[in-house]
C-alpha cells in the first residue's frame, strides 16, 4: 500500500490502482512570434501524459490518493526549431483529512528551464542515465513532490524520493543546461535537494510531518488543539533558521505555507497570535507584512 494512513481515510469505493499524479500541464509562448505554435500544443499533451502515466513508485495509489499537481511552462525564447528556453512553475497539494480543503506542498518557480523537444518524440524516463534535460527536470520535480507528500504523512517518509532527485542531479553534472550545479547560484535544483537532505534541515522535515498529520489533519474536529500542534511544529523551523538563516528549503516551505498560516492563525486567540507572529517574522522575515494581518484580524 502507498501510505497506510492515507488509505485509511481517502479510499471511498472500490480500490482501483492508479498512477501517482493527477497533473495538469500548460505551455504558454506569448513571447514567441511568427512560429508554428502547434509544437507547443503537442509538447503540452506529451508532458501531461508523461507525468500522469509514468509509474514513479512501487506503491499502489487509488484515484483519490493521486497527488494534485499543476505545471506551467512559459517559453520565452525559441533558439532553434527544437530548442527552447523559459521557466517552469510547479504547484502540488494534498487533501486535508475529513475536509474539502487542499494544502499546498510546493509552489515553486524554476527560471533555468532550457530544453530540446522534437515534436512527437516519445518522452521516456531512464532512471540510470541523463538522456534529456526536459525529462530530467520533470523527473526531478516529480520526485521532490513525492518526497514532500510522503514526508507529510510520515516523519522522513519521503527520503527515498529525495534521494532519487539527488541521483538525477548527480547524473546531470555534465549537462550543458543550467540549474544543476552548485556554482550556478544558491537557488537552483542542486541546492534545493542538498538542503532537503542536509542534516541541518531535519527539523524542517519533521515540521512537515507534524504540521500536516498532527495539525491540519485534525482541524476538522479539534481546531484549537490542531492549531497548537501547528505552532509547535513551526517552532522546529527556528532551529533551522538559527543555523542556516533564510535557507533555500526554508524559503520554499514558507512560499507554500505563508497564506495558509495567515488564514489558520487569524482565527486564534490573542496570546497565540502574538507567539506565532513573533516566530514567523523571525524565521520568514520576507513575509513579515503578510503575518501582521494575523494580529489585525478580529
Amino acid at each position: 500500500m502507498k501510505r497506510l494512513i492515507v488509505a485509511l481515510f481517502l479510499v471511498y469505493g472500490v480500490f482501483v490502482q492508479a498512477q501517482e499524479f493527477q497533473c495538469a500541464v500548460q505551455v504558454t509562448s506569448q513571447k514567441i512570434q511568427g512560429s508554428n505554435k502547434k509544437v507547443f500544443e503537442t509538447l503540452q499533451t506529451a508532458l501531461m501524459e508523461f507525468m500522469n502515466n509514468q509509474k514513479w513508485t512501487n506503491d499502489k495509489f487509488s484515484p483519490e490518493e493521486r497527488i494534485d499537481c499543476n505545471i506551467l511552462i512559459n517559453i520565452t525564447e525559441m533558439i532553434s526549431i527544437d530548442e527552447f528556453k523559459g521557466s517552469l512553475q510547479i504547484q502540488a497539494r494534498r487533501p486535508v483529512y475529513n475536509s474539502n480543503y487542499y494544502t499546498v506542498l510546493l509552489n515553486h518557480q524554476d527560471q533555468d528551464f532550457h530544453f530540446r523537444y522534437v515534436e512527437f518524440e516519445p518522452l521516456v524516463y531512464n532512471p540510470n542515465s541523463f538522456d534529456s534535460n526536459l525529462i530530467a527536470v520533470l523527473a526531478y520535480y516529480a520526485n521532490v513532490v513525492l518526497g514532500l507528500d510522503y514526508d507529510s504523512f510520515k516523519n522522513n517518509g519521503g527520503t527515498t524520493y529525495f534521494q532519487e532527485a539527488e541521483r538525477i542531479v548527480n547524473r546531470a553534472q555534465g549537462a550543458r543546461e543550467a540549474g544543476w550545479k552548485s556554482f550556478e547560484g544558491q537557488r537552483n535544483r542542486y541546492w534545493l535537494i542538498e538542503n532537503i537532505l542536509n542534516q541541518y534541515h531535519r527539523p524542517l522535515r519533521q515540521c512537515m510531518y507534524e504540521y500536516h498529520r498532527k495539525g491540519l489533519d485534525r482541524m476538522s474536529d479539534k481546531v484549537e488543539e490542531a492549531r497548537a500542534e501547528i505552532l509547535k511544529a513551526l517552532e522546529l523551523t527556528r532551529k533551522v533558521h538559527r543555523q542556516r538563516p533564510s535557507s533555500f528549503f526554508t524559503q520554499v516551505f514558507f512560499t507554500a505555507k505563508s497564506d495558509e498560516l495567515v488564514n489558520i492563525f487569524s482565527e486564534s486567540f490573542s496570546m497565540e497570535k502574538g507567539r506565532v507572529v513573533e516566530l514567523l517574522k523571525e524565521v520568514d522575515p520576507g513575509n513579515s507584512q503578510k503575518y501582521e494581518k494575523i494580529l489585525k484580524s478580529s
